[in-house]
């Protein structure tokens, strides 16, 4: 190990915070928590913004110090989301607090091979756009892996590339996220520990994880240009990145398991100066995370009573009240049975909180006005219709604000279909005979001469944002809401016409506000999918928190704030707060509404890695839930939909 990577980690702490200077004024602290038993100094982060403060900091940090030394600062990083709340940090210390990159020589570590330059999915274009646009690195002191050479080329391109990074000095820091089969830069499943940079074959799972951006796996591109392993794990600093519950198991295989030529993240266990940051959802499976009891001593509180009560249940296979002394001692809750027990009083009151998240009437009796915030045109239904019934049923003045178009999810082919169907409707009915027939004629050429991965013209994604807004009429409809009761917010964010987003910005959080404003709404329900960093729905409920924040500062009326999960997963057990009953009618019903999205149906253009439709998923997870209570000994229902409630924290 280096003296300079044994000065380093001396310096990780051990308590709550984590403390780090980034000039000789200002200290940055960040509400994070070390995680014991890991392989690798692991850290859980209250919020992803707080992690994006901590490592951009820890860059500029380097940057300021080698700096003041007149040394350059060698950073490689990886294109992905992973790093863009970073670069974004990185961004603002720049722009707001005079953080000098000039000094900076920056390697990109991989670049996919025999894609246009001109490509949306670019990694060079994604640097350029990112970062690059700016701040003040050198156009001389960027390095990109060139993904247009002849087979006879690469060889010596990639030979040139290592020798770079030597010549620079290798690099001082590395910025990595961890891909779900634990490849770091493109080095998959297997790479040789002693690897160059090299041309690499992409591994399925690669290819299916980024699909989205390519709109369809079968145009993402089968090979790339990565730095391979013994240049990234030569770096003097690394800093691994891991948001999301889709990371949480590869996690623990980089951090809990030996190291393993399958998990190629695990080779840097053997690093002498690695930190790794992650997200609660990321870091949920690890033992210092889900299970700390495991590990030694832990301060219970209500939280983690319920959490390790519920986990014995799942152990043991038994109900909450069938629970004893033998079973918390057989599984090494000693510790909570001697502070909190006798068992069948710990049991009893987990039973009490859970069976009081039960709630038939989740607005209550009295009439109120609830309103649904839906990140694309579907999710309303898809992830709460039974309790937007329920809503309805129960008297109350039900809203839905859909914040996107969600256009980008919708076949070419159905775009043609209806460009058609209004032509042949126009000519049938003499209502216009020429305009709408040469508009059709445009759609159909657009489409012939799209090339694979690169987005809609306007004319095109209008005609798909019509499609999905008269779906979610048609569904909301069909749950009894009133159509004048939808609103279409179509946020700026989201007009893009490709995956990747643009920030929040407070145009789209002005809409949110007067809609708000104008409506005092006395509860509303918002997409607690918060785990991915530029996901959609993540991205709205950022927007809708803000101007909630905007609101209170003013001594506005806040309403009530109830978060619920999208198709993907549902809230673990301890962290329901509200679960609305559903009956076989009530999910029936539900399932009508969905069908009525029929661009989504059979088929959805980005259906993530569950081969199931989406009212499947919908209808197996709500029925799931119900088989969850009734595991631990509560009521027997036919299926359930779960809720949490906002605490006003950041994101």
């Amino acid at each position: 190990m280096s003296p300079y990577a044994k000065l380093h980690r001396k310096t990780i702490p051990t308590n709550n915070m984590i403390q780090h200077r980034s000039d000789n004024t200002s200290r940055l602290m960040t509400r994070a928590r070390p995680i014991a038993g890991t392989a690798m100094p692991s850290f859980c982060f209250e919020t992803i913004a707080e992690m994006a403060r901590y490592a951009a900091h820890i860059v500029a940090g380097l940057v300021r110090e080698r700096a003041a030394l007149g040394q350059k600062t060698v950073i490689g990083m990886p294109a992905g989301s992973t790093p863009l709340t970073t670069l974004r940090e990185i961004i603002r210390l720049h722009r707001d607090e005079g953080l000098d990159l000039s000094s900076v020589e920056l390697f990109l570590l991989d670049e996919y091979y025999g894609l246009p330059v001109d490509s949306p999915q670019s990694h060079k274009l994604w640097l350029e756009t990112q970062l690059l646009q700016h701040v003040n690195i050198p156009a001389d002191q960027v390095h990109v892996l060139d993904g247009q050479l002849h087979q006879n080329d690469i060889d010596l391109h990639c030979r040139r590339y290592d020798e770079a990074i030597q010549h620079a000095g290798g690099f001082d820091l590395v910025l990595l996220g961890i891909g779900i089969n634990g490849h770091i830069g493109y080095n998959e499943p297997f790479s040789v520990k002693r690897s160059r940079t090299r041309l690499c074959t992409l591994d399925p799972i690669t290819r299916r994880g980024v699909a989205s951006d390519f709109f369809g796996e079968e145009n993402v591109p089968t090979q790339a240009l990565t730095v391979g392993l013994s240049g990234i794990l030569a770096a003097r600093r690394i800093l691994l990145l891991a948001i999301g519950e889709h990371k949480a198991k590869i996690v623990v295989e980089a951090l809990e398991r030996p190291i393993n030529d399958r998990v190629p993240a695990s080779y840097l266990q053997e690093h002498g100066d690695v930190r790794v940051l992650l997200d609660g959802p990321a870091a949920s499976l690890l033992k210092g995370a889900s299970t700390p009891w495991l590990l030694g001593n832990v301060t219970w509180d209500d939280e983690l009573i319920k959490r390790a009560t519920l986990w014995l249940c799942n152990q043991t296979g038994k109900a909450l009240l069938k629970l004893d002394a033998d079973d918390f001692r057989a599984h090494d809750l000693h510790q909570l049975l001697r502070h909190h027990g006798p068992a069948e009083l710990i049991a009893q009151k987990v039973f009490r909180w859970m069976l009081d998240t039960i709630d038939y009437h989740p607005a209550g009796n009295s009439s109120k006005k609830a309103l649904c915030f839906s990140p694309h045109p579907d999710d309303d239904v898809i992830s709460m219709g039974g309790t937007l019934i329920r809503l309805i049923e129960d008297g109350h003045d039900v809203h839905i604000a859909y914040m996107t178009s969600g256009n980008i999810a919708v076949f070419d082919h159905d775009a043609r279909r209806v460009a058609e169907l209004v032509a042949d409707y126009n000519q049938i009915f003499e209502i216009d005979r020429e305009r709408s027939s040469h508009l059709a004629e445009d759609v159909r050429q657009s489409i012939d001469n799209k090339r694979p991965g690169h987005p809609d013209p306007e004319t095109i994604l209008k005609i798909k944002g019509l499609i999905r807004q008269n779906e979610a009429r048609a569904g909301a409809v069909a749950i009894g809401c009133k159509e004048t009761n939808l609103y279409f917010l179509d946020l700026p964010f989201y007009r893009t016409g490709t995956i990747a987003k643009k920030p929040v910005g407070p145009e789209d959080i002005a809409i949110i506000e007067d809609l708000l404003i104008r409506e005092a709404p006395d509860q509303i329900y918002v997409a607690g999918d918060l785990a991915d960093p530029h996901g959609t729905h993540r991205v709205c409920a950022e927007a809708i928190f803000a101007a909630l924040a905007n609101m209170k500062e003013r001594g506005d009326k806040v309403p009530d704030v109830l978060l619920y999960r999208g198709a993907w997963q549902e809230y673990p057990l301890h962290e329901i707060e509200i679960a609305v009953p559903l009956s076989p009618s009530d999910l029936a019903l539900k399932r009508q509404a969905i069908f009525m999205h029929e661009s989504q149906k059979d088929k959805a253009l980005f259906p993530g890695s569950d081969p199931r439709e989406f009212w499947q998923r919908a209808e197996d997870r709500n029925r799931g839930t119900a088989d969850s209570y009734n595991r631990i000994g509560l009521p027997e229902f036919f299926a359930l939909e779960a809720f949490a409630r906002w605490k006003g924290n950041p994101i």
